[in-house]
């Protein structure tokens, strides 16, 4: 016997039972290539190729290299406890032509430990009823994005007001919503995605590009547009992107109400006040104005420059999504402290998935600011 994992398994059990597709999870996670594994650990990319096929297992001293190398317990590899693959085309990226097919594999891996974390605390809580209105259309044919947002709206009983809270207002609806921690770059470059893949609407958020309420609030309901409408759809198509865009428009700032706010000619005081009350940027307004043809494209783009010109003012500056609580996921969060109350913990739930504590913290958006000791 080389030496045991955390949980007491033994690094031969963990080769007797050896998972591959938990190293290519791990793997991925890493943005680690096949042939960096290999150079990593001493074999060939071939090997490497061959574990993750599950065509050959590694041996006990190989186990304990993947788990260094890739910052995972031993353990983590061992087979028997409950996965779903995700493929990136099962999941509809915010900006997908910016991103690398390593990065959306990333995220792909990401999205299935988020899943794996809801399984496991699922166990012990029960989590809000996933509530989505139900849509017909003809096969093939997409929904239309404005009829979609007002259905959606009036299906949760907002009416014509604002939407107050909205990430909240997604958990409430049973929704899993997370946001990618800056530490690390978790999911580097990834602005966001969505995925229907699991039981339940998956959304991840990320304030990696640009640390902003209002885009992160209208990016929440570009995802949500996904979740209702594409559901029978590839991802990667421009188009459904640019329908996930109208429906966040119409969502956000609904045309029967907003029309007859918005202002015929730029007016920042204005624009200003209707930023605040329906939560998004003065941009997000020059936009929809220009939409519903309440001002000419030069207009706009007039708009557009003085708004670069004002971009320190506070009305146009961006807004940081933590001093927003009711924008940044929680439910999970709650949902472990709640199940603190049967002695379920951070530690018991990272023992059942096999990962490290710190691994659970993260994807439940807690980040460990305490200074890092370096010895030198």
């Amino acid at each position: 016997m080389l030496g045991v994992g955390r949980s007491g398994l033994s690094l031969d059990k963990v080769a007797e039972t050896f998972d591959g597709d938990r190293l290519r999870q791990a793997r991925q996670l890493a943005l680690r290539t096949k042939q960096d594994v290999a150079a990593a650990i001493g074999v060939s990319a071939a090997a490497v190729g061959q574990y993750e096929a599950n065509a050959m297992a590694p041996r006990s001293e190989i186990v304990g290299a993947l788990a260094s190398a890739l910052d995972v317990l031993p353990e983590f590899f061992s087979a028997g406890r409950p996965q779903i693959r995700l493929e990136s085309g099962d999941a509809f990226f915010r900006s997908l032509r910016s991103t690398t097919a390593r990065q959306r594999a990333k995220a792909t891996s990401y999205t299935e430990q988020v899943w794996e974390l809801v399984n496991a605390i699922e166990r012990h809580v029960r989590l809000p009823e996933v509530r989505l209105p139900g849509f017909e259309t003809e096969v093939g044919r997409p929904l239309d994005p404005v009829t979609t947002a007002r259905a959606v709206r009036n299906f949760w009983g907002l009416g014509g007001k604002p939407v107050a809270h909205l990430v909240r207002l997604l958990e409430s609806k049973g929704i899993i919503a997370v946001l990618v921690p800056m530490v690390e770059q978790e999911v580097a470059r990834i602005d966001a995605f969505s995925t229907l893949a699991f039981d339940r609407p998956v959304m991840v958020l990320s304030v990696d590009k640009a640390d902003d309420v209002f885009r992160h609030r209208f990016t929440a309901a570009h995802e949500l547009g996904h979740l209702l409408m594409h559901g029978e759809y590839s991802a990667g198509d421009p188009a459904l992107e640019r329908q996930a865009d109208r429906f966040a428009a119409e969502f956000l700032m609904p045309t029967n109400v907003v029309r007859d706010e918005l202002p015929a000619r730029f007016d920042m005081r204005k624009l200003a006040q209707l930023s605040e009350h329906w939560g998004v940027s003065v941009q997000a307004l020059v936009y929809r104005s220009k939409e519903l043809g309440l001002i000419s494209d030069s207009a706009a783009r007039r708009a557009y420059i003085k708004l670069h010109e004002l971009a320190e003012a506070p009305a146009v500056a961006p807004r940081p999504v933590r001093q927003y609580p009711g924008e940044v996921p929680g439910m999970l969060a709650q949902a472990v402290e709640l199940a603190g109350r049967s002695n379920v913990t951070v530690a018991s739930i990272a023992a059942e998935l096999a990962w490290k504590p710190a691994r659970v913290r993260r994807l439940l958006g807690q980040t460990d600011s305490r200074p890092t000791l370096t010895l030198v």
